[in-house]
């Protein structure tokens, strides 16, 4: 009988599999485009919420490159790259923490007309990314931080729109803030997750 497609024997082997380097390529090119588009609306539209989400796609992309740069290393490489992995979600959790806190206590204005529209467009690149790498979540540490990340980027895009809505309703900066904090939090509870796997890989690496 034909085993299940997200088996994780299936993916077990993924790091070898063409098609893996192929879905990390096609996502790692994705990541960079909207990075760029989003770095620049989010100054334009003075989102703290696509500015941090545009952050998040340029961590991403680096995430996918470690990715393939690891792909058929021994389980030891590939858990210690997924700790790096870890941390740059941290980082990036702690940076747009501030940022939210910022813009907070200087005020802002953001534009809900650009928010949503880049924000939708966002929305669409982490959902195909997602359903990419869908067969790949049960694998390592390393496969699952790739998950992790695109999973948290839809989250984060659907929040983005929240906000755009937010905004246009109340005339305020607050949701726009908000979502920004929210997206920190998904980053810092994202590393933890790929931090405690990569550990237990570790451990038993060794």
């Amino acid at each position: 009988m034909a085993r299940n497609c997200c088996d994780a024997a299936d993916v077990g082997d993924a790091h070898n599999d063409p098609r893996w380097r192929r879905v990390l390529w096609v996502a790692l090119a994705l990541n960079a485009i909207m990075f760029a588009i989003e770095i620049v609306a989010g100054i334009a539209a003075d989102s703290r919420a696509l500015q941090a989400d545009a952050l998040d796609f340029l961590g991403d992309s680096a995430n996918y490159a470690i990715s393939l740069g690891v792909a058929g290393m021994a389980i030891a490489w590939r858990a210690r790259a997924a700790l790096a992995k870890a941390a740059t979600m941290l980082g990036f959790g702690l940076w747009v923490l501030g940022s939210a806190l910022w813009g907070f206590f200087v005020g802002a204005s953001p534009d809900a007309g650009t928010m949503g529209i880049v924000g939708f467009l966002a929305l669409a690149v982490n959902l195909a990314v997602a359903g990419m790498l869908f067969r790949y979540r049960t694998g390592d540490a390393n496969m699952r931080s790739v998950w992790i990340c695109s999973r948290n980027d839809a989250i984060g895009n659907v929040a983005v729109l929240a906000a755009a809505v937010g905004v246009f309703g109340t005339g305020a900066a607050w949701p726009d803030l908000a979502v920004a904090g929210i997206l920190a939090s998904l980053a810092i509870w994202g590393s933890a997750e790929v931090f405690v796997q990569a550990r237990r890989e570790l451990r038993t690496s060794i």
